[in-house]
């Protein structure tokens, strides 16, 4: 079995031309997540990019990540007590409430999985 690699120059470096399968798509949280680790990690950025399990993480990141946003905002919306009628009584305030909450389920997910 033989690969054919592609080469590009940097200075006095031949660099070898990788790309990671990209079938696997992801949504904002796979995104911020990658952008992160680029960013912040590229150490294991790199090593999952090598590897080919960048996309499979990513897409996993996103899962659980979409899972928790959708929980953790009900649960917080029922302890606040924003309900389906305070939507149709007060809407401004309904959305005012949801935004909050959805801020706060944000912040969480982002330190718990995106940055850590």
């Amino acid at each position: 079995m033989s690969v054919n690699l592609t080469y590009h120059q940097e200075g006095d470096y031949l660099i070898p031309d990788l790309a990671a399968p990209e079938d696997i798509p992801t949504g904002i949280w796979g995104m911020r997540r990658k952008e992160f680790l680029r960013q912040h990690r590229n150490g294991i950025y790199t090593g999952l990019l090598l590897s080919g399990k960048l996309s499979a993480h990513l897409a996993e990141i996103d899962r659980q990540a979409t899972e928790m946003f959708e929980q953790l905002t009900r649960q917080m919306a029922a302890e606040q007590g924003v309900t389906e009628q305070l939507k149709a009584q007060d809407q401004m305030a309904w959305v005012g409430a949801m935004n909050n909450i959805r801020n706060a389920v944000e912040e969480v997910i982002l330190n718990e999985l995106i940055y850590s």
